[in-house]
């Protein structure tokens, strides 16, 4: 039976319907009517962000860490315009998130009104698909429409513009049901003789690599869970993207840690001098894959990747599978089951034997102070202070992100956010408000840089005004650390606009914003400013000042290849020749 609503009611409608019942958003002339009938129900909470920016990326922490969309809600012109890098961030990262957008009156629509953009056009380029609906009878259709496209295929962002007379207009409610969706299906079932084939190429490996990204994670628990069957199964080392960390346990028996720019020295001398290559749900991107004419230069490469126009796209590979993750990982295990679960045990087993000598060279190692507080050294204790915690981590951009993905551990998928693709200053402090309301229960720690954390540092009204216990863990050093560890590296130590004269005292910001702030300058007492910061009931900022110059190692500098890598000073020896592998 069709129901009679105004369009802001089939908005809040359609949201209940396809189960929402967290909306970020900020309130501004265009959305009005929307913002009306949210405060006349109480099935969806809405939160009141301080810029639309961190509502996009809010958005993004949520469904990051659920696997559920994020909604969005925020106005015309300047609030449409605000949620642009959060639109493109997801878009690089392949996170479902909705954007609603309000749009001054149709009938004034090119006529530069008050808070009047663009708003389909200047963000089609940065979404997966986007609408302007001028007609209230198709409202509802759009609104369904877009969450099955954002959740459907590769994940990724969707924006619906409503003009305000659309909003206030009646018309017939459209069911979830009776929308029309079918014209989007993507590819879900990979090809079974590319399947055949990469099976077959898999058995026939005396020098394998399982390189994984977030497409794994994206696909759902049932991928992961493949993932470490197929890695139990054929003893293949795993190793993973930034994006993908989590889906193969840091703890488990094949991984070989993260690979790419500031990868692991085992990760990337594997992925260089592997002969076979299963690439699962990555995309080739260049912090991964260095310089493209030297990357993985003797290896056959199989990519599973759901969106066809990644396969190709950066490398070449031999065998290429269209298709969900998990779909095409539950058809290769039972064709390999079925032909006898097959490997070449020992070339594999003097494969592993090389990759420990790889792991000797300990690339992470560092030397420690009891002076001052070493970078890695606050992430090390970190982990060991909270890794028996139901732990979400979400970072900022910047050295700090990278030594949190080498030092942090992780054991499950959706434990971990970090701007990936885009690189997006101010991304997790906004994600971690997202994580916690979507487990309030848990503990969500935001991994930043003090230049990072000041770009949204204004959400931390948000997480007091909601009382959400989120936790601030600066690593202050005074600079834009990787853009100063660039300037040293390759720019002959010009240090242009690479560190702040004027930083806060956090502990004042925090405590004016009505939080908790803890600063903690001695490596004796960081354990106990760790500890403080876990124990706090509500919302904490701690400003834990370390080495000024530290670098984050290892290193690929940009346009180089995996044989090339930077290590750190302190990195120790190990029983390999620098120039190639050394098979025992």
């Amino acid at each position: 039976m069709k129901r009679a609503m105004t369009g802001a009611e089939m908005v809040v409608q359609a949201l209940k319907d396809q189960g929402v019942d967290t909306v970020f958003g900020y309130p501004g002339g265009a959305v009005l009517p929307i913002y009306d009938v949210l405060f006349q129900q109480n099935d969806i909470r809405h939160i009141l962000v301080r810029h639309e920016q961190a509502a996009t990326h809010a958005a993004e922490g949520y469904a990051r860490s659920t696997g559920k969309p994020g909604v969005c809600l925020v106005t015309s012109g300047p609030g449409a315009t605000n949620a642009v890098t959060g639109l493109t961030d997801a878009l690089m990262d392949s996170i479902p998130i909705i954007v609603l957008t309000g749009q001054v009156p149709t009938f004034l629509i090119g006529n530069d009104a008050f808070q009047e953009a663009d708003t389909v056009g200047i963000t089609r380029p940065c979404t997966k698909h986007n609408w302007l609906v001028k007609e209230t009878d198709r409202l509802a259709e759009t609104i369904h429409q877009a969450f099955h496209v954002a959740m459907t295929g590769r994940p990724g962002p969707v924006l619906v513009d409503i003009p305000k007379d659309v909003q206030f207009a009646t018309a017939d409610y459209t069911a979830p049901d009776e929308a029309r969706v079918m014209h989007y299906q993507p590819q879900t079932r990979g090809d079974s003789g590319a399947i055949l084939a990469a099976v077959e190429a898999l058995e026939k490996a005396e020098r394998p690599v399982i390189y994984s990204g977030g497409g794994v994670i994206n696909s759902g628990p049932e991928a992961s869970r493949l993932l470490r069957e197929l890695a139990a199964e054929t003893g293949f080392p795993v190793t993973s993207t930034l994006m993908g960390l989590g889906a193969y346990p840091a703890s488990g028996e094949a991984w070989i840690g993260m690979l790419g720019m500031h990868g692991t020295y085992e990760a990337n001398w594997t992925m260089h001098d592997c002969d076979v290559m299963l690439a699962i749900g990555a995309r080739f991107d260049d912090r991964i894959t260095g310089r493209t004419d030297a990357f993985s230069p003797g290896s056959l490469k199989i990519q599973i990747d759901i969106d066809p126009s990644s396969i190709n796209k950066n490398i070449h590979v031999q065998i290429p599978i269209v298709g969900d993750v998990g779909t095409v990982l539950t058809e290769m295990l039972r064709i390999w089951r079925e032909r006898g679960s097959k490997t070449r045990s020992e070339a594999v087993a003097k494969w592993w034997r090389q990759i420990e000598l790889w792991r000797g060279r300990d690339c992470l190692a560092y030397r420690n102070s009891d002076k001052v507080i070493k970078p890695q050294y606050a992430l090390e204790r970190l982990e060991a202070l909270t890794r028996d915690l139901d732990r979400y981590i979400t970072t900022e951009v910047g050295q700090h992100q990278m030594w949190a993905a080498q030092y942090l551990k992780f054991e499950d998928p959706n434990r971990w956010m970090t701007s990936g693709g885009l690189g997006t200053m101010g991304y997790g402090h906004p994600a971690s408000i997202g994580a916690q309301l979507a487990h309030p229960d848990a503990l969500v720690i935001n991994v930043a840089g003090e230049a990072s954390w000041l770009m949204n540092m204004q959400e931390l009204g948000t997480a007091v005004q909601y009382r959400l216990p989120v936790k601030q863990f600066i690593l202050n050093n005074e600079r834009l650390g990787m853009v100063r560890q660039w300037q040293e590296l390759l720019h002959g130590e010009r240090y242009s606009s690479s560190w702040s004269e004027a930083l806060p005292d956090f502990v004042k910001l925090a405590e004016a914003f009505g939080a908790k702030g803890i600063l903690v300058t001695d490596p004796a007492k960081l354990d106990d400013a760790i500890r403080e910061m876990i124990e706090h009931p509500g919302p904490v900022v701690v400003d834990c000042l370390v080495e000024k110059h530290e670098n984050c190692y290892p290193m690929i500098p940009s346009g180089k290849a995996h044989n090339e890598m930077i290590l750190g000073e302190d990195a120790t020896a190990g029983a390999i020749e620098a120039g190639g592998a050394v098979l025992v």
